[in-house]
């Protein structure tokens, strides 16, 4: 069961409060190893709902699982010139592969006889081995498209880490296509980025901004990386989900060719785009309060939780005799329920566990809701509760449980809306940057600009909106460094 010291709360230390939920709430824990984490059962539950939602999305667009090496050679990350740069300074390099017992007696060290020909590089990114695989795929268009997708993790050398939103080893997928033409792969990852942006808003109920990040921000490799930015509850930004047009770079740092239709060799076309356990962080911090996790219905492992109040097995056994035929038509129609008949807690307790753990609706019954024919409602998202008729409480439940889903995007939307504003002078921008929330600002859009205001206020072009945001509209102006032209506003706000 869950640790029910007093949560901080959020207006008395944001970053506190999420660290010490993501562990009393049995999410995550940190591990023996620096900088990485052990995901624990209720954690990983989250994630694996995560991963069915999206692989099913995935596979609606054609996509195929397969999986990758976990070691890359480190001959391969030095072909593509930017990519290697972009993750030199997060590689982890494998450089010997057998150990041997310390002459001294000091435990084990490394074999000096057993130094690898060529080092090896866990994985940062699995594009260039990819592209040497592809390489064996592909000679004709008849090849294309190749839409490989893998779940996998990861390891970038992270020195300061925290659990789900930055951690040196992370969970996540990754995407890797390969098309015949410039057209098919962009439209490709502009496709990819709708199914994040979907996934996002309507399973994680965070409403998000698509857009395409300016050149500093851009993916190391890429020609152009599409993402979407979804506004925490301290007011900073988080990047959700990117997906990257790659051109025809790792095709030509390959040399992975296809005889096209009119029987010429042509270089092919890339995509790549992921998401990853930083999703867990997004989730906690757009709806989760100072008592606990909120978890959207749509996301939560348990939708729904029955505690029955019993005295003596007999009670028990009537309530469940009851309540089993209501269960079981709400598990046909698709929803999660636990029963807890444990009688090692007691019912306030497994009520402040529950509620810690973000259960979308706790169902309580006793003996006296049996005799009258009711059963307590309470609801996670609004911390009320109501005693309700058992007639038609199957439909009640399900709409219930849509009405929470709605009710936690339409909180989160309410609060990028309320923090969401236009800045026209770099004076007012440098006061106004500090309370937080999306910056909507002219930029003259160059690298060197960009550079100085995130040196001067650590504020970053989170993204150049590919629509309007609600309540504004694109039109030119000036930069407010600058005073030269720009064509629209861009998205500013600090980041993690």
């Amino acid at each position: 069961m869950a640790n029910f010291q007093k949560l901080p709360s959020r207006a008395e230390d944001y970053s506190k409060w999420y660290n010490e939920l993501v562990v009393k709430a049995d999410l995550a824990e940190q591990s023996a190893v620096r900088g990485c984490m052990v995901i624990k059962p209720y954690g990983y539950a989250i994630w694996e709902t995560i991963q069915h939602e999206l692989d099913r999305r995935f596979k609606e667009q054609g996509v195929k699982n397969a999986y990758f090496p976990l070691l890359i050679p480190k001959s391969f990350l030095s072909r593509e010139a930017e990519h290697v740069e972009g993750f030199a300074k997060e590689c982890a390099v494998v450089t010997h592969h057998r150990l041997m017992n310390d002459p001294n007696g000091k435990g084990v060290v490394v074999d000096p006889n057993a130094k690898l020909e060529e080092e090896l590089i866990i994985r940062p990114t699995s594009e260039t081995i990819i592209w040497s695989t592809y390489k064996n795929w592909i000679s004709s268009y008849r090849d294309l498209p190749i839409l490989c997708n893998q779940w996998c993790n990861v390891m970038r050398w992270e020195m300061r880490t925290r659990l789900f939103l930055r951690t040196a080893e992370f969970l996540w997928q990754e995407g890797h296509t390969a098309h015949a033409t410039k057209e098919e792969a962009e439209a490709y990852a502009r496709r990819m980025l709708d199914v994040y942006a979907d996934f996002a808003e309507n399973v994680m109920a965070i409403p998000v901004v698509k857009g395409v990040k300016s050149p500093n921000e851009r993916f190391a490799g890429a020609l152009n990386t599409y993402c979407i930015e979804a506004m925490m509850q301290d007011g900073k930004a988080l990047q959700a989900g990117t997906s990257h047009f790659l051109g025809q770079n790792f095709a030509k740092s390959f040399d992975v060719q296809f005889l096209s239709k009119e029987n010429k060799y042509e270089y092919v076309w890339a995509t790549s785009w992921g998401v990853s356990t930083r999703l867990m962080g997004a989730l906690i911090m757009t709806h989760s309060d100072d008592n606990g996790l909120v978890l959207p219905p749509h996301l939560a492992p348990i939708q729904i939780v029955l505690v029955p109040i019993f005295k003596t097995e007999e009670q028990l056994n009537a309530i469940l005799n009851r309540m089993n035929p209501i269960l079981e038509k709400l598990q046909k129609a698709g929803v999660r329920i636990k029963v807890d008949t444990t009688d090692k807690y007691t019912p306030g307790y497994k009520f402040a566990d529950y509620e810690l753990k973000g259960v979308p609706v706790r169902l309580a019954m006793g003996g006296r809701d049996l005799e009258n024919g009711t059963i307590e409602v309470a609801r996670r998202d609004t911390l009320t509760k109501e005693t309700v008729s058992l007639d038609g409480i199957e439909e009640k439940l399900l709409s219930l449980l849509e009405e929470i889903q709605k009710n936690c995007y339409t909180k989160a939307l309410n609060y990028r809306i309320a923090n969401t504003r236009e800045c026209n002078s770099y004076e007012e921008f440098k006061e106004e940057i500090k309370k937080g929330g999306f910056l909507l600002c002219h930029w003259d859009g160059t690298p060197e600009t960009e550079e100085r205001i995130k040196e001067e206020t650590k504020a970053t072009i989170r993204c150049i909106p590919l629509e309007a945001l609600p309540g504004y509209k694109e039109e030119p102006g000036v930069c407010m460094v600058t005073g030269k032209p720009s064509p629209r506003r861009v998205v500013f706000a600090i980041a993690y």
